[in-house]
């Protein structure tokens, strides 16, 4: 059961949890300021595996199975599976849990994915069509650089504004099983195209994407920025960021106080030479599931907005001049605590 709440959101009557989350990442990952939150650290890039496409799958695949682990659960109780990536015709996610033989939605919304992994699962278990739900996304460094960018032995420059995608996979399992974590809404995305074209500046890109979705929320649910302890994008960086405070403030909104982005938190631009920060469908999602549900659970935190960011291009729209829009999900999660 849900109730329609504004233009783009929707409130969860019947309570939806994340039962629990798991987070697997590379060497450069687990070297940045998040490092002891992860559950796993791969030293080796290829995931024993002969491409890097295949070392992503591996990633995907593991990180299913320890959530499930870690949940006590087995494939079997998944009902359906809500999973992407960014590689073409979503490969990295199709051949990884092929093994798991359970219904799978592959999804594609750039970085946003899984704010709409999130989203669906929360749905699907809302209106009693599942009681378990696996929510999950990956990225690798190289096997993007080989699809969007270019080959690694190329050695090409990057600019100031550029990021450096997330090797990780981050998953959860959504339910109706109580915990100490809930989706009680969820703000769906709309694409905002400014007509940018900058392939290497993502984070102005979707920055317009992100100010919208975070605006719609407040205005749906009738809040203020201070009603969540965080607002926290996906990957806009330091770029992004300052392009997101100025659009809200236009909007009439100052989130400047309680704002992070995922992307400015996993790396550290000091040491690890990575940019304006982090991106990758595995950037937001091993951030949520290592870092800030922690958070959540122990009452730290009792409200966030988690706003993932994507930016919406492929190769072909890319060599064709077009511009890349963005897209930005909203996915509100709460402290539940167990009785």
């Amino acid at each position: 059961m849900s109730q329609i709440k504004g233009k783009q959101s929707t409130e969860f009557e019947r309570d939806v949890y994340i039962l629990g989350a798991a987070s697997i990442v590379g060497q450069k990952e687990g070297e940045g300021p998040l490092g002891e939150n992860f559950d796993k650290i791969e030293q080796d890039p290829m995931f024993g595996q002969k491409s890097w496409e295949e070392a992503e799958s591996e990633m995907q695949i593991k990180a299913a199975k320890l959530v499930l682990e870690k949940c006590g659960r087995k494939a079997e109780d998944i009902r359906m599976i809500f999973a992407g990536d960014l590689l073409a015709q979503s490969i990295a996610s199709c051949f990884g849990l092929v093994d798991l033989n359970r219904p799978l939605y592959g999804l594609y919304g750039a970085c946003s994915t899984i704010g709409e992994a999130l989203s669906l699962g929360a749905m699907a278990v809302a209106g009693g069509y599942a009681n378990y739900v696996l929510s999950m996304t990956s990225s690798h460094f190289a096997s993007v650089e080989k699809e969007f960018r270019f080959p690694l032995a190329y050695g090409n420059q990057r600019p100031p504004s550029s990021s450096w995608t997330v090797t990780g996979s981050g998953a959860c399992i959504v339910s109706s099983e109580k915990s100490n974590v809930k989706i009680s809404g969820i703000t769906s995305g709309k694409i905002v195209d400014y007509g940018l074209k900058d392939s290497q500046n993502m984070g102005g890109c979707m920055a317009p994407a992100a100010a919208d979705t975070i605006a719609q929320n407040l205005a749906d649910f009738e809040r203020k920025p201070e009603d969540y302890d965080r607002i926290i994008t996906g990957d806009l960086g330091s770029i992004g960021k300052e392009i997101l405070l100025e659009l809200m403030k236009k909007k009439g909104y100052d989130i400047a106080g309680n704002y992070l982005d995922c992307g400015m938190l996993i790396f550290d631009p000091n040491t690890q030479d990575t940019n304006a920060g982090g991106s990758g469908c595995g950037c937001a999602a091993t951030v949520l599931a290592s870092t800030l549900l922690p958070k959540l659970e122990s009452g730290e935190w009792k409200r966030i907005l988690f706003v993932p960011t994507g930016a919406l291009m492929s190769k072909v729209s890319f060599y064709e001049g077009k511009s890349v829009p963005g897209i930005a999900q909203g996915v509100i999660l709460e402290h539940a605590g167990k009785e």
